[in-house]
Order: C-alpha cells, then sequence, then structure tokens
C-alpha cells in the first residue's frame, strides 16, 4: 500500500493539466519536471505490473490511460528546445585575456577556479595557468607545507594544481576576513587593521597582532 500512497501523492501534485501547461509555456525547471514524471511513471509501472491491480483504486484502464499521458508530456518536455535571450553586450570572455586572468587570479577557492573553466573552451585553457595555482597554493598554505607535498608533472614540472587539491585534503586553508582585528601587545587595545590608536609605544607597528574570530572569542576564555 506504501506504493499507492507514494503513487497517489505525486497524482495529486504532478497530473495537474494546468501545472503542465506553465511548465511548458514558462520552459523553467525542464529537467526537474522530467525527473519527477519519470518516477510518478515508474512508480505506477511497479503498481500495475508487479504489486497487482488489487491496490489500484479505480478502473485498471484508468491508470493506463494516466500512464499514457505522462509518457506524452514526456515527449513534449523532449521536443523543447531552450532558446537564449539575445544578449547585447561584453561578456567575461570579451575582456583581454590580461584582465581575465587578472579577475581570476581573485578567486580564492580552487574549486570555483575549476567551475569557472567549465564555462567555456577558452576559460578552461586560463583556468589551467600553473601561476594561477601557484599563487593560490602560496597564499593559503605556507613554504613548508607546500615543499612536503611536491607533485611533479609528466614534464617535470610542478604540478601546482594537483599539489592544491592535494594540500586542502592536508592542512586548513588559510582564513580569509572581510575586515581584520589587532590587539596591541603593549597596551592590550583592539582596534580594525589600518586605523591607528594612542600606543606608547616605541614602534607600535611591531606590537600588532592580527586576530582571528577564534583568537578574539578566546580572549574572553578564562
Amino acid at each position: 500500500m506504501n506504493y499507492d500512497v507514494a503513487a497517489k501523492k505525486r497524482k495529486k501534485d504532478l497530473l495537474n493539466n494546468k501545472t503542465k501547461i506553465q511548465f511548458l509555456e514558462d520552459q523553467q525547471n525542464i529537467r526537474l519536471i522530467r525527473e519527477l514524471l519519470q518516477t510518478l511513471y515508474t512508480s505506477l509501472c511497479t503498481l500495475v505490473q508487479r504489486v497487482g491491480k488489487s491496490v489500484l483504486v479505480g478502473n485498471i484502464n484508468m491508470w493506463v490511460h494516466r500512464m499514457e499521458t505522462i509518457l506524452h508530456w514526456q515527449q513534449q518536455l523532449n521536443s523543447i528546445q531552450i532558446t537564449r535571450p539575445a544578449f547585447k553586450g561584453m561578456t567575461f570572455t570579451d575582456l583581454p585575456l590580461c584582465l581575465q586572468l587578472n579577475i581570476m587570479q581573485r578567486l580564492t577557492d580552487g574549486r570555483d577556479l575549476v567551475s569557472l573553466g567549465q564555462v567555456a573552451p577558452e576559460l578552461q585553457v586560463l583556468s589551467e595557468d600553473r601561476l594561477l595555482w601557484k599563487k593560490l597554493c602560496q597564499y593559503h598554505f605556507t613554504d613548508r607545507q607546500i615543499r612536503k607535498r611536491i607533485i611533479l608533472s609528466e614534464k617535470g614540472l610542478l604540478d601546482w594544481k594537483k599539489m592544491y587539491f592535494k594540500l586542502i585534503r592536508c592542512y586548513p586553508r588559510k582564513e580569509q576576513y572581510g575586515d581584520t582585528l589587532q590587539l596591541c601587545r603593549h597596551c592590550h587595545i583592539l582596534s580594525w587593521k589600518g586605523t591607528d590608536h594612542p600606543c606608547t609605544a616605541n614602534n607600535p607597528e611591531s606590537c600588532s597582532t592580527s586576530l582571528s574570530p577564534q583568537d578574539f572569542i578566546n580572549l574572553f576564555r578564562f
């Protein structure tokens, strides 16, 4: 009976002609609707063929008709060709290569770099740039950590991309903050980075220590 309950629930959600027409007109979430229809069709097949007619409510021909309706909707969805709206203006790939690389260097997560490379073939080539991955490794990890996880390519060069993903599995990445709190070890005053406080030390800059959020919380622990 669980199959019957599940099938009736999906039937209530999906066997709605108004909903079907709306999706066909809007052409939105087609992949999701296709998956839901396939799940519903599979459930109905299980009810009709495997579980038996005894659990079905109503005439068997009615259930067969519903299955045929689902198949018809699937055919309509498969025949839809998504048309992308015309876009007039500059895109990321229209920028000079030096600017594209400059923007990509601002990404601090290797996963974002990989995702960006999947957008277009030309971006995929740029996302493999060794300098990008070298800077990511040097940004997040110390020289000692990098030396311990050296990986060479077939050409005998450092494979910075593989090293990056090896390093993130072995060590925590550098934490990033929009603003950084600093603690003056001389007068024990907290201040934001870039702001001054009336420190009496001869060299106030040497007395400042950056605090992470966890370091800040630790100040209140006794």
